[in-house]
């Protein structure tokens, strides 16, 4: 299990993707705190978010995959916010997710305990497991309705996306929405200090 420096954004538990987006986060004081940032970090992670199975361990192959995916997302997801141009190789990056393993899951049996299913993978195919869930949550966001509520954090510099609850919000925490009032309420005293 990982340690989070902040509570999910919303729309973050229930959108994998954008919980993947928001793995690598950017604090007050310079500092960046990487859900992803080796190995095991990326394993317990998944884990976590139920994309992989306990005792599944990934290389640092698997990691740079997952945060190539991460990357390519970010991209997307700011044009969508912003309203800029997409760039080609993200969506090359998410599609090529998307096809990497089949979503069915397999038809066991196992005597004794009957018919089951399963969406076991070699262990080379974890990743692309976990990064074609991934990829499909982020294309049913960004191609359905949710996409109009999707925002970016406003409060300096924190850069995590999240689904907007409130017409207004346009912060991801309760810590990142108290840095903001604080800065304006300070902007505004400065403000009429100066006319003064």
């Amino acid at each position: 299990m990982f340690d989070r420096p902040l509570p999910p954004s919303p729309g973050a538990r229930e959108h994998n993707s954008i919980d993947l987006v928001n793995s690598e986060i950017r604090l007050p004081g310079g500092k960046i705190v990487d859900a992803l940032s080796t190995p095991d970090a990326t394993t317990a992670w998944l884990i976590e978010c139920g994309l992989l199975s306990e005792g599944a361990q990934l290389q640092s192959y698997c990691q740079n995959r997952l945060v190539g995916l991460r990357n390519d997302l970010r991209q997307v997801f700011t044009a969508c916010v912003t309203g800029s141009e997409v760039d080609p190789r993200a969506l090359d990056g998410i599609n090529a997710a998307l096809v990497a393993v089949p979503h069915a899951s397999l038809l066991r049996h196992a005597p004794g305990e009957g018919f089951h299913r399963s969406l076991e993978h070699p262990v080379t195919q974890l990743i692309e497991h976990a990064m074609s869930v991934i990829a499909e949550d982020a294309a049913t966001l960004l191609a359905g309705d949710e996409a109009q509520l999707l925002a970016q954090c406003e409060a300096e510099p924190c850069t995590r996306f999240l689904l907007r609850t409130h017409g207004r919000r346009q912060w991801c925490s309760t810590r990142c929405g108290d840095r903001v009032r604080a800065a304006r309420s300070y902007a505004r005293k400065r403000s009429q200090a100066t006319l003064s």
